[in-house]
């Protein structure tokens, strides 16, 4: 009796998640990966992928931020980041 060895074809190199996206978007991963050999992992500190963006803001508001965020000592983008999401919460 013959059994043929799963053969799975070369994942690409991807230059960004973007482009990785749109692989798997296309592609069926069945013939990438064999998930009977998966293992089920946790992933401590992942963080979310995130995106740069250009946002206009007066001065007297950046200074404010800057001040607040000096004086609680955490950097004031992620002051923003923190009032951008409660306010998304609300």
């Amino acid at each position: 009796m013959y059994i043929m060895k799963n053969k799975f074809k070369k994942l690409p190199k991807f230059k960004n998640e973007e482009q990785e996206r749109g692989f798997w978007y296309t592609h069926d991963s069945t013939e990438y990966l064999d998930w009977s050999k998966t293992k089920t992992g946790i992933f401590f500190d992942a963080k979310p992928t995130t995106k740069a963006i250009s946002i206009r803001l007066p001065q007297i508001t950046i200074a404010k931020l800057k001040n607040k965020a000096n004086r609680m000592d955490v950097p004031y983008q992620s002051l923003i980041k923190q009032y951008v999401e409660t306010g998304l919460n609300k």
